[in-house]
């Protein structure tokens, strides 16, 4: 696949936006219901913080679950459907927010925690992103980042470069999926310390019926702490 998979990611997102809002809100995707969800949510508030950046938000539950422990979120998401979802359920703070706006340093504020949850799929456009997350922490803020473990989602060939997607595992609601560019842990792990950050652990939530891993948590910490 080529580079121009970068360009399209947006456009399939908002092919599928009202699928997405429907199955995370019923709660029809068996990962996320069981294990991905709440360890998203364990990593967040594994320490104690104030306001919170959920980058690529989608429909918000996120923010949500962070408002409801009294702490400030804001969810920031490229797909207009997806954040007037997000609005329309919640009092929060949602805006329509490419990661080009975001690397450009048009978002003028700082948090103590950013956090992306399965939301990292470009190539360049994340190497950007992550490298500009260090201006929208607070002194010693951590960036946490969910992801599909690349260990096991690697396929035939353990290297960087664009994959098909898929939704397997999705209702039949869902149409074109959109690429993704696929990592390897070492990549991952090399694109913090490039940023700025410290890397501080790797969680790796695991199916408790067949012991593999669902996904893989990084944490990391600006190195002004």
């Amino acid at each position: 696949m080529s580079d121009d998979s970068e360009s399209s990611i947006l456009e399939f997102w908002q092919q599928n936006a009202s699928a997405w809002t429907r199955a995370v809100r019923e709660k029809t995707i068996a990962s996320r219901r069981r294990i991905t969800d709440q360890a998203i949510v364990d990593a967040v508030f594994a320490e104690p913080f104030a306001s919170a950046l959920d980058i690529g938000c989608g429909e918000g539950w996120l923010c949500r679950a962070i408002q409801e422990r009294g702490a400030r979120a804001t969810g920031i998401d490229a797909v207009a459907e997806l954040v007037e979802s997000a609005q329309r359920l919640s009092a929060g703070d949602y805006r329509c927010m490419s990661y080009r706006v975001v690397t450009s340093g048009n978002l003028a504020q700082q948090f103590d925690l950013a956090v992306c949850n399965f939301s990292l799929l470009g190539g360049d456009s994340v190497d950007a992103l992550v490298g500009a997350i260090p201006m929208l922490l607070e002194p010693g803020g951590r960036v946490i980042v969910q992801t599909l473990h690349p260990r096991v989602y690697a396929g035939a060939e353990y290297r960087d470069g664009w994959r098909s997607g898929s939704w397997a595992g999705f209702s039949s609601d869902f149409r074109n999926p959109a690429p993704w560019y696929f990592r390897t842990v070492e990549s991952w792990v090399e694109l913090f310390q490039r940023s700025g950050f410290r890397q501080l652990a790797t969680v790796e939530p695991r199916n408790p019926a067949s012991g593999q891993s669902a996904s893989i948590i990084f944490i990391a910490r600006t190195g002004d702490a």
